[in-house]
């Protein structure tokens, strides 16, 4: 496979390793690190290419572009890498394969971080809607814990990520989103909700990311019990937003990009993951 070469201006989800170990003492100096670090690691995760501001509202695609249409290597459009500001981590590989007479995605990371991720802006999603996928997991990071900061890594993460309004965040989440869109001029989502493969935590566990509460954790698969095998998920995003962000917002927000991401920079392994086609259907 070619190599991959990310977009340098998107990022899509938040990864808030990046703040500085110690801060002034004025909460004012605080607040603009603390929103600047958002803004590095929304990029970072969102991708800095995301969705301009005066953009937010294009059409949005009617679905899902199929891994198994893709006619090489390559995933097709609009999937596109997403890295890290600036480059300063080795990529996550995504490439098509054949696998059990099918074209799939290959996830592959090695001490890496990026996501594989597919626009939608304002996407209204009808009522019943789920998504759909079937994953499969070769080589695990059995060092990753999701609950720390320095374990925080996956093999395998499917993301929906939400346009929740931004009212309805608490004061100061909401303020340090304003300072991240207005610094970076990209439209960063405020809610991003993840289905994760996981070590050792239990099916149904609910978390937040160790780095921001922006986004929210649903462990699917756990451990090794059904490592090399196809796992088929059908997921309610409905339910599963209600469940994790049902605090912040009772209704529905429209969608506004889905990924498929892998790491495993903190804790310095690596791991192979393949993942099916990813559908929206009722």
């Amino acid at each position: 496979m070619g190599a991959q070469t990310p977009r340098p201006e998107t990022a899509l989800t938040m990864k808030l390793n990046r703040l500085p170990s110690t801060f002034p003492t004025s909460r004012n100096a605080t607040f603009l690190i603390a929103a600047c670090a958002l803004c590095a690691c929304a990029t970072a995760a969102f991708g800095q290419n995301s969705v301009p501001l005066e953009a937010a509202a294009a059409p949005a695609a009617a679905h899902l572009s199929l891994f198994s249409s893709a006619s090489g290597t390559e995933p097709p459009a609009p999937w596109r890498v997403v890295a890290l500001p600036k480059g300063h981590k080795p990529l996550t590989r995504f490439d098509i394969m054949p696998l059990d007479g099918h074209p799939v995605l290959r996830v592959q990371t090695d001490h890496s971080y990026a996501n594989l991720v597919h626009d939608l802006p304002d996407f209204a999603l009808a009522p019943g809607m789920h998504l759909n996928w079937r994953w499969r997991l070769d080589q695990p990071l059995r060092q990753a814990d999701l609950r720390q900061r320095a374990g925080d890594d996956s093999p395998l993460k499917v993301c929906a990520l939400f346009d929740l309004p931004i009212e309805q965040l608490g004061f100061v989440e909401r303020n340090l989103l304003r300072v991240a869109r207005s610094v970076s001029g990209q439209y960063l989502p405020a809610a991003t909700l993840c289905y994760v493969w996981d070590a050792t935590l239990p099916p149904g566990t609910l978390l937040h990311n160790a780095f921001t509460h922006r986004m929210r954790m649903i462990v699917l698969d756990s451990g090794e019990q059904h490592l090399g095998q196809w796992v088929a998920h059908r997921q309610d995003l409905a339910a599963d937003f209600q469940r994790a962000f049902g605090e912040e917002s009772a209704t529905l927000p429209p969608l506004h990009a889905v990924l498929v991401g892998a790491d495993s920079d903190n804790t310095a392994d690596h791991s192979l993951a393949y993942v099916g086609d990813i559908t929206l259907l009722p």
